[in-house]
């Protein structure tokens, strides 16, 4: 389908300010967008209340206003400006949210301005907890046992019927705020009364706890002609009763069976016609039972989401890009890829790799607050990494926090109550690894640990087993090298600066030998496609599991641009808009930046 050329102008809502569960990543999505609506040759308008942005950059839209992203305002924007739609989905939940405020109120009517990417009804559907519930069990999908309370009569009346624990989410908030366990009648008080407080419609979902099943997620896009494609699945190590934001996660999910992943391929594409999601991206999560496999839909997202972000990263597949040129009546197969510069956005991605990404959190920020992890997102910022195995993207993305991490550290565990000495927590998966080294025997974990670990943790025996191979590794080192077993070491992504202290040399006597034996990572190229194809565009990651180098140097003069790593407090996108910037301004002095 051409595009639409009714459409003259289009006004594109962001973010807002940086928030826990919104952050950088829409300035990511929004700036796709609009630089993907300006290549159609729309006039562009930009709301958006943050000004250390990419996207409110003066030459991003053609008018950009820093404003409040609130009813009022906009109001006065749509009168001024007339545009002929709203673009809400690549803003996360406050332009979503916005966006209905507008239409409830009469304001788009008014103006005549129509929504791209997303309709009343979808988002309606999507976002209120007892309206999804409802569509899920009509269209026989499973869903947790649950009640919709906005009382907190209502809350109590559904916890005699069903017992404790119990898991409530506040109706459209965002990053799980409001909500969170309650394991008696006091603590379902204090959650429900928050999460009502929390909720801008006042309404929470009080659901039974499924918390110890894998929760997984399936980064999807869908264009008008039904085309469907999944671009990336994603595995949460931790497992249901975290906050995904908060968890480490993998892509692709790996402890799937491949008829597990059949049915949440075809329950997300199901979900996407209950919901009405005509065009765009969206962002479905299940949880899996670990031992039945029994699959229930948790939740669903009708929008670009925090995940997307991760989710395009991870395969070179630009969803919020790709999302914009649809909502104006592209087809996916009409839209080009630009990693290969020859298969259409139709193909699915696929990988040959694995990528991790680990939360930073910074609570040493916040005296007060508690240390625990669970529905409510609390983590800052994230690191993510690609390798060639689930250990080597892990190792690298701890050391890429910007926390003084050379891998993964241990500390002190209670052996005598695990449960409650490995509850969730930034430092649950240190305390995994300090179990699995103290238990080590003869450079072995004992199969009994790893039960004990899963029992207490309910981290899936897979990812278990390939912690205690880090620790098992750790265990044969001796301080006596050959290049068979640094290379070993290498290929897990242990760091020389690990590999030295577990030997009682530097990193720079590790590096020493590395280049006498001729040890060296190789780079390899994302490009969505598994290596089938050509690409053109050089997104690369190191690994010493590589075989083949294919990061093409040329002979241009080079400038490296180190960046400012994962969001903290005090140092968040600010510093992304100034390497961005000075990245412009090597490329206009035809200067290679990298």
């Amino acid at each position: 389908m051409p595009k639409r050329t009714d459409l003259k102008k289009i006004l594109v809502l962001g973010s807002g300010g940086i928030v826990i569960g919104q952050a950088c990543e829409f300035d990511y999505s929004g700036t796709q967008a609009i630089r993907a609506l300006k290549d159609e040759g729309y006039e562009v308008v930009l709301v958006n209340s943050n000004p250390a942005t990419i996207m409110t950059d003066p030459d991003m839209s053609d008018r950009t206003y820093i404003e409040p992203l609130s009813p009022p305002t906009m109001r006065r924007i749509l009168e001024k400006e007339r545009p002929c739609a709203i673009l809400p989905t690549v803003g996360g939940q406050t332009a979503l949210n916005l966006a209905v405020e507008l239409a409830e109120q009469g304001i788009l009517e008014e103006f005549g301005v129509e929504l791209l990417g997303a309709n009343l009804e979808a988002i309606a559907l999507a976002e209120d907890r007892q309206k999804f519930r409802e569509a899920m069990m009509e269209a026989g999908l499973d869903v947790p046992a649950s009640v919709i309370a906005h009382t907190m009569d209502e809350a109590l009346d559904f916890a005699k019927s069903n017992g404790y624990p119990l898991i409530i989410r506040p109706s459209y908030t965002l990053g799980g705020s409001g909500g969170g366990f309650a394991h008696n009648e006091a603590e379902l008080r204090a959650v429900v009364a928050n999460g009502l407080h929390e909720s801008p419609v006042t309404q929470v979902l009080v659901e039974e706890s499924i918390s110890g099943w894998k929760e997984f997620e399936v980064e999807v896009v869908r264009d008008k002609a039904d085309n469907f494609v999944v671009v990336c699945s994603i595995e949460n190590l931790d497992p249901m009763g975290v906050h995904t934001g908060d968890s480490v996660t993998v892509a692709p999910a790996i402890t799937l069976t491949d008829p597990e992943y059949q049915q949440l391929r075809n329950w997300s594409r199901k979900i996407m016609n209950i919901v009405g999601v005509e065009t765009g991206g969206s962002n479905v999560q299940f949880a899996v039972h670990p031992d039945t496999g029994r699959l229930i839909v948790i939740e669903m997202n009708p929008r670009v989401s925090r995940s997307s972000a991760l989710a395009s990263k991870a395969t070179g597949f630009p969803i919020a890009k790709v999302a914009a040129r649809l909502a104006v009546g592209y087809t996916l197969d009409e839209i080009g890829n630009e990693i290969t510069g020859t298969t259409p956005c139709s193909f699915e991605p696929a990988i040959d790799y694995v990528v991790v990404k680990v939360p930073r959190w910074d609570f040493a920020k916040f005296p007060g607050a508690e240390a625990k992890l669970g529905p409510a997102m609390k983590s800052v910022g994230e690191a993510m990494a690609i390798g060639r195995s689930f250990q080597e993207a892990l190792l690298k993305a701890f050391r890429s926090l910007e926390a003084g991490l050379d891998g993964i550290p241990s500390v002190p565990v209670d052996m005598s109550n695990l449960s409650d000495a490995l509850h969730p927590s930034p430092h649950r998966l240190c305390g995994v690894m300090s179990v699995l080294r103290d238990s080590i025997k003869d450079c072995k974990v004992p199969d009994e640990t790893l039960q004990t670990l899963h029992d207490a943790t309910k981290i899936d025996p897979w990812f278990l087993d390939q912690l205690a191979a880090l620790a098992e590794y750790e265990s044969t080192l001796t301080g006596d090298w050959t290049p068979e077993l640094l290379w070993e070491g290498k290929r897990f992504g242990f760091s020389d600066a690990v590999l030295g202290k577990l030997t009682g040399r530097t990193a720079r006597q590790i590096g020493a030998l590395r280049q006498e034996w001729d040890i060296y990572p190789r780079y390899q190229r994302v490009d969505t496609c598994a290596a089938e194809f050509e690409a053109v565009t050089p997104y690369l990651y190191s690994s010493y599991r590589a075989t083949e180098e294919e990061a093409g140097i040329s002979a241009r003069n080079k400038v490296i641009i180190l960046g400012s790593g994962p969001n903290r407090i005090g140092q968040g996108i600010e510093f992304d808009y100034c390497c961005v910037h000075a990245a412009f301004a090597l490329k206009e002095a035809d200067v290679e930046s990298i």
